[in-house]
């Protein structure tokens, strides 16, 4: 193996964690009334706008993109008769929730930078994410930037996963084939099912998904060349 492709939403910054579920236990630190299906209903929506529309800027940091992804959440859950508090509550419970996970991000990849550390003295390693178009700027404001040879970005190259061909970039421009190539991420539609299209190894970091369809995961394990609950197991595996 010369090259390791790994995810970064819900596989780096949260070792596995589904970001629906990170996010969700901060609302219920900052005790927000609302309920978790209807907190659900919302995440799913705000993902779509931010997707679809130029919300984030390209030098947003990650603490940026949290108060404007919650705060496009707290909107839809009071638009939808959800969320009843005032202007000036609603406001902060944008800033704590997203500093609150700001804090989380970063004390998890405390834990992240030997680990690449230590990878990238044996492999090249590649970040293949569905992001906003900062990513480059995340990395920098987190100290990541300098363990990547390259980051493929969905905004960038115009493809998203699960889009199997956002992984083939990711491979021609690195002049690696699928079968020197390891993809590491917590999804089994967004990482693990595409690495199997191409036919590279695949490690699925298998923890605290989407609360909604956990199912499919579930049957489509075999498809996974490894599986590690911690993102740490990763130097114990033989690649």
């Amino acid at each position: 193996m010369k090259y390791l492709f790994f995810d970064y939403g819900g596989t780096l910054d949260t070792n596995g964690r589904h970001w629906s579920e990170v996010l969700w236990q901060q609302y219920l630190a900052e005790l927000v009334p609302v309920d978790k299906e209807q907190f659900l209903d919302c995440y799913v929506l705000a993902e779509r706008k931010l997707s679809a529309e130029s919300i984030i800027d390209a030098e947003d940091s990650f603490v940026n993109v949290l108060r404007k992804k919650v705060g496009v959440e707290t909107k839809m859950l009071a638009a939808n008769g959800y969320l009843k508090v005032e202007e000036v509550t609603r406001r902060s419970y944008v800033e704590h929730i997203s500093l609150r996970c700001d804090y989380y991000v970063r004390h998890n990849l405390e834990r992240v930078k030997p680990l690449l550390a230590q990878l990238n003295e044996k492999y090249g390693l590649v970040l293949v994410s569905n992001f906003y178009g900062n990513l480059d700027c995340v990395l920098k404001d987190y100290g990541l930037d300098s363990y990547f040879s390259d980051v493929v970005e969905s905004a960038q190259v115009g493809v998203r996963k699960p889009d199997a061909a956002i992984y083939s970039i990711a491979m021609e421009r690195n002049s690696v084939e699928p079968e020197q190539s390891v993809i590491i991420g917590d999804s089994m539609k967004n990482d693990i099912r595409p690495a199997s299209i191409l036919g590279a190894t695949s490690v699925w970091l298998k923890c605290e998904g989407w609360g909604r369809d956990k199912s499919s995961d579930n049957a489509d394990s075999s498809l996974a060349s490894y599986i590690i609950t911690d993102i740490m197991q990763l130097l114990e595996l033989d690649l």
